[in-house]
């Protein structure tokens, strides 16, 4: 055996395929291509991305829509009405560690607890901590005559 003796196994090599050489070879008059139109067309290549000449999904979203501020505060809000059908015991000191603790609230977000005025606070006296409070939330609170403590937001 040498060199000689070698030979392609049975069946791996093919023709080459002699498209385009007019109506009786492979492929015809068209080679495959169909009839008229950008992608008969030599050099008629398009991108992937192509959408047919609509204005591409690149250009129809708007450019700087989702970019917020490194230093924005987003709060975890909680309403009056909220806190007040808990059933805390008067002069309870409301923290978020206990709104944490109790799952009345999920998590803290950066900027902290803020009480919101929608509802009402009846009858209890409470010492409130949060990080922030609506105008109305703050009236709300000292006319049932709880009171208030503002906690400084650390980042």
């Amino acid at each position: 055996m040498d060199l000689t003796d070698l030979k392609p196994t049975p069946g791996s090599k093919h023709k080459k395929k002699r498209e385009a050489r007019g109506r009786s070879g492979y492929g015809g008059k068209t080679a495959g291509r169909g009839h008229n139109g950008q992608g008969q067309r030599a050099g008629g290549a398009i991108r992937k991305q192509f959408e047919g000449g609509q204005t591409p999904l690149y250009r129809r979203l708007p450019k700087h829509q989702y970019i917020s501020s490194p230093n924005r505060l987003d709060y975890t809000v909680i309403n009056l009405s909220r806190l007040d059908s808990q059933g805390f015991a008067e002069g309870t000191e409301v923290t978020p560690e206990l709104l944490l603790e109790k799952k009345i609230i999920k998590k803290l977000e950066n900027g902290g607890l803020k009480i919101l005025g929608n509802g009402e606070l009846k009858t209890k006296k409470l010492k409130i901590k949060a990080h922030s409070f609506s105008a109305s939330a703050e009236e709300k609170i000292k006319k049932a005559g709880s009171s208030i403590e503002k906690i400084e937001v650390t980042l």
